[in-house]
């Protein structure tokens, strides 16, 4: 069974998410650990209260990433519990590359659009912005630059003309809740293979 770790800075609602499809018996993986870089992240408590071990660690001095020596607790706490899988739940730091080298290809991210439009942090809100008609929500691969690892799954969804940028996100977030648990699942089944930059995903 895959072991995966949630690494999440906020209210953790894609955590919850994949909680309830382990508990379904639709997602065949257990969480080995919850680990965040906010002490009062409501992540934790969901983690608490379902007796999965929550840590909070502190990450350091910097604002948008962790510092090296806290970024080596995070690494052997994941080692600690055994975690095959790394999964970045509103994780609002950039990872770097001492988890490339321990968890080459094991770490994946769930953004709120259509990469490789908009990157970055608000994507909802750039997309509005934009103008587009349709945005969407991208699970993929995390590499050394920012929302540009390889795809493994994308939903869409439209922009409608009486949107605001939190209506928008919510409706994003609710195919996020979707597509997180099931690319974990395609993981899980070993049904992906990495071709370049391409993500292959085998028929079940």
């Amino acid at each position: 069974m895959l072991t995966i770790g949630v690494l999440a800075s906020g209210k953790g609602s894609n955590l919850d998410a994949i909680t309830q499809q382990i508990h379904a018996g639709m997602l065949m993986a257990k969480i080995g650990v919850v680990i965040s870089d906010n002490p009062d992240a409501y992540a934790l408590d969901i983690a608490r209260s379902q007796g999965i071990p929550a840590v909070y660690i502190n990450p350091g001095k910097y604002r948008t990433f962790l510092e090296d020596s806290q970024e080596k607790q995070y690494i052997e706490c994941l080692k600690k519990h055994a975690v095959q899988l790394v999964c970045l739940a509103g994780f609002m730091r950039v990872i770097k590359k001492n988890f490339f080298s321990t968890y080459h290809n094991k770490i994946i991210n769930i953004h709120p659009s259509l990469l490789p439009s908009f990157r970055g942090l608000q994507a909802w809100k750039q997309a509005l912005e934009y103008g587009v008609k349709f945005t969407g929500c991208t699970v993929h691969f995390v590499d050394e630059n920012i929302d540009t690892g390889p795809i493994i799954l994308q939903a869409v969804v439209p922009v409608l003309d009486n949107d605001t940028p939190e209506i928008l996100h919510q409706r994003i977030q609710e195919k996020e809740h979707i597509i997180y648990p099931l690319a974990i699942k395609i993981i899980s089944e070993n049904r992906l293979r990495i071709k370049e930059k391409r993500v292959i995903i085998d028929e079940d």
